[in-house]
């Protein structure tokens, strides 16, 4: 009986349920997509994510350990290990910051460009794929409930 006031004072639906089911189910079929598709070339999903986050900046851009930290919500001491394998991997590398001494700025290697590259065009075409799907689901949230 509780459960049926709640969902009356929050105006749900077993539809509604039904979206939020199959965005979840559409976005965590995306990730999967993603973690094999870095695993493929010897990364982790994480891994891409970081390379993403250092190409996506302009090239006057910096990125350092604690920005990085930031966009990928972890703790800057998980940053500076992930930093390391990647640099360990040639994939990144460190420079001293120009602003300020005690920071180091983050850039991808070309040999980390061109595996980002790669990576990015398959998950373009994924992303491509499964955008209709997410098209439509997003049209349907913004329908008013009926």
């Amino acid at each position: 009986m509780e459960l049926k006031r709640a969902e009356r004072r929050f105006k749900l639906t077993t539809r509604d349920y039904a979206r939020l089911a199959a965005f979840r189910h559409a976005l965590r079929g995306f990730l999967r997509f993603s973690e094999a598709a870095a695993a493929e070339v010897g990364l982790t999903a994480q891994h891409y994510q970081a390379m993403l986050i250092l190409r996506a900046c302009p090239d006057d851009g910096r990125v350092t350990i604690n920005v990085l930290a930031q966009q990928l919500f972890i703790k800057h001491n998980s940053a500076v290990g992930l930093v390391d394998r990647l640099a360990q991997e040639k994939l990144i590398e460190r420079a001293p910051s120009s602003g300020d001494r005690r920071k180091v700025e983050l850039r991808l290697t070309p040999r980390g460009r061109a595996m980002l590259a790669k990576l990015a065009a398959v998950h373009r075409r994924e992303l491509l794929r499964v955008g209709p799907v997410l098209k439509r689901f997003f049209a349907e949230l913004s329908q008013p409930p009926g």
